[in-house]
């Protein structure tokens, strides 16, 4: 089951043409990112600070469909999807533009996609590690079938 964020656009993520600047939307992703884990009870402050596990974004990329506009709602769709190395997740992010959060169809087109592939390492070491069990239980929480 996908995880949805509600999110409104600032003007400060448009550019000067006016639309969201590709790396805020990458920005707002990462805020349903938070906010998912938040969900399944993982305390950010620990998470982040964490001194034998870090989880940084290994690649990202974004896909517009058309213009986002300052005052657009936002319905962002955080699908993660575990990998065959058990160091590593994926995240699908479809973004759609709402008028009412009850109104998002599965059948609405997407008005741009995301994807962030995360890797699980020792911040100490650098060395790769296996994900801790609170993310597996955020994996299995938001994956697609749960």
């Amino acid at each position: 089951m996908a995880f949805v964020y509600y999110r409104t656009v600032h003007f400060a993520d448009t550019d000067a043409a006016g639309v969201v600047y590709f790396a805020n939307l990458l920005s707002i992703c990462h805020e349903a990112y938070e906010a998912s884990l938040a969900a399944t009870h993982i305390a950010l402050p620990q998470f982040f600070r964490s001194q034998t596990v870090a989880i940084p974004i290994a690649h990202a990329a974004i896909d517009f469909f058309q213009p986002l506009t300052c005052g657009q709602t936002l319905g962002v769709h955080l699908v993660p999807q575990a990998s065959a190395k058990p160091s590593e997740f994926v995240i699908t992010y479809q973004i759609y533009g709402v008028t009412h959060p009850e109104a998002v169809d599965a059948r609405d087109r997407p008005v741009a996609t995301a994807t962030t592939r995360h890797v699980c390492i020792n911040p100490s070491l650098r060395h790769r590690q296996d994900l801790p069990a609170a993310m597996v239980h955020w994996l299995n929480t938001w994956a697609e079938g749960a």
